[in-house]
């Protein structure tokens, strides 16, 4: 008897799961759902345990199929690395990295290291999902993801990118309408523009540095930005408030006119941007090379 003649079912069940739907799968897979739907009760009705619930709108994995994904995942991996170090492309390095990134750091710091990457690499295939939602490594497929902030007690392997320095900007036109505040006490009577945390619901505080004592404030405004962070850039340097932002994304502007720093003195706070993957997870060569290269 053939002991791996399920590895279609297999390949089936992850690739649905990877798709987030039967139908999904299906265009990935070239077949049809009802095919594919029938894989994965075979492999159930085999492994004796219900992998994921399905119902007319959505998917979810049980824990077993938790389990049996990362590990299915793992085993697909080690197929890949035998067949390209045999196969091998001159040498070249080759396969396929899912990355998981905010929107700050997608379109401000992963381009130039990307760009690197790609070039030294030009036969690895590089999926990047922009997003400010915390995706679930393991369940939805991504080899990497880059996270703000400090890293909960997760299970999840973190590294640090960078601390990035954070500076408080209005566009000239709002200042010269309102006039400049001196201190954080002043920031009361301005428009800031707060953006509200996905994740709590709530404004996240400006950090500040007065006379060493590092000082969180919340800032109010009539006007909330939710979903993208990069909009509170957008609208101050429209003239509608004041914001706090990465210098990285407001230096150029800075430069050119467009936003001016206000209250530098009590700057110097930062947030931190780190490169989360799962520990458990055997690293393809493609994921451990982008490693090295999004840590440089």
């Amino acid at each position: 008897m053939r002991r791996f003649d399920h590895l279609g079912d297999v390949e089936a069940f992850v690739t649905v799961v990877e798709k987030g739907s039967i139908s999904g799968g299906a265009i990935a897979l070239a077949t049809t759902p009802s095919v594919l739907s029938r894989a994965i009760t075979r492999l159930e009705t085999r492994l004796g345990a219900q992998l994921m619930r399905r119902t007319t709108r959505r998917l979810s994995l049980t824990e077993a199929g938790r389990a049996y994904l990362e590990q299915t995942r793992a085993a697909f991996s080690l197929i890949e690395d035998a067949e390209r170090a045999i196969q091998g492309q001159d040498g070249a390095l080759s396969g396929r990295v899912r990355l998981s990134v905010s929107t700050t750091y997608g379109h401000f710091r992963l381009p130039e290291k990307l760009t690197r990457f790609c070039a030294a690499h030009p036969h690895v295939h590089v999926e990047v999902s922009i997003t400010n939602r915390n995706v679930d490594l393991v369940a939805e497929g991504y080899d990497l993801a880059i996270r703000l902030g400090p890293l909960p007690d997760s299970g999840l392997v973190g590294r640090k990118l960078e601390d990035a320095p954070l500076r408080l900007v209005a566009s000239p036109d709002y200042l010269k309408r309102t006039g400049t505040p001196r201190t954080i006490e002043d920031l009361a009577g301005y428009r800031c523009l707060p953006f509200f945390m996905p994740s709590t619901g709530r404004p996240a505080p400006w950090l500040f540095r007065i006379d060493g004592a590092e000082t969180d404030w919340t800032p109010e405004g009539t006007i909330e930005i939710h979903d993208d962070v990069l909009g509170v850039v957008s609208l101050a340097e429209a003239g509608m408030g004041i914001c706090q932002s990465y210098d990285f994304i407001v230096r150029d502007r800075i430069d050119r006119g467009s936003l001016i720093e206000i209250l530098p003195d009590i700057s110097g706070r930062s947030r931190p941007f780190s490169l989360v993957y799962a520990p458990h997870r055997r690293l393809s060569a493609a994921t451990r090379t982008m490693i090295d290269f999004l840590l440089d």
